[in-house]
């Protein structure tokens, strides 16, 4: 019974090993922000270290990463995001494009999200 428990540990522990990948660091992301209020979206065109203004919010991307070799894939960007007038941090974190439900940006106006990696 304790080999058994043994092998499956070792199994899921090998699993998880070989399931990470090595990431990409791209010249920057292309967000998407939502005013739910009116309904506009826009594309923001960000790099790497730049800071932009969405609405009221001020968004600062640190730096986008997709899986390497896999520029197409499943990219996910450092962000910080600020209230622009008063200055107050609402969100700081990893978002991840294929699940912008799993780190999101709560605000009664806006949405933001990671589109993809720019290369």
């Amino acid at each position: 019974m304790k080999r058994a428990w043994l092998g499956l540990v070792l199994l899921l522990c090998a699993g998880a090993g070989a399931a990470q990948e090595v990431a990409s660091v791209g010249a920057g992301a292309v967000l998407r922000g939502l005013d739910k209020i009116n309904g506009q979206a826009r594309d923001l065109d960000m790099s790497n270290g730049e800071v932009t203004e969405y609405g009221r919010l001020t968004i600062d991307l640190a730096q986008c990463r997709y899986p390497e070799g896999n520029p197409a894939g499943d990219a996910y960007a450092f962000l910080t995001i600020r209230e622009t007038a008063s200055g107050r941090e609402l969100f700081s974190g990893w978002m991840l494009a294929s699940s912008p439900a799993l780190n999101p940006l709560e605000h009664p106006r806006y949405d933001i999200w990671v589109l993809r990696c720019k290369i």
